[in-house]
């Protein structure tokens, strides 16, 4: 059982990493951050397409490697 789920945290780890080097940049990089990046980061622009089904699959991914590390580390152990 402590062996399956670590396997499955490391592909999680894998797939979640995938997932967000996928995502596209959501700012011009240092200058965006200095004059006006707060706009974006506020704004109410949302995803769509397949921005929207990458930024959900990061958030179920995320909650799964939670879930997945907890039960490792204080329920199996």
């Amino acid at each position: 059982m402590v062996g399956a789920v670590h396997v499955l945290l490391v592909i999680d780890a894998v797939i979640m990493i995938i997932l967000v080097l996928l995502q596209s940049g959501k700012s011009e990089g240092l200058s965006g951050a200095i004059s006006g990046g707060a706009e974006q980061l506020f704004g109410k622009q949302k995803a769509r397409g397949a921005d929207l089904i990458l930024h959900r699959s990061t958030i179920i991914t995320g909650v799964l490697f939670f879930v997945l590390a907890f039960l490792s580390a204080y329920v199996l152990q």
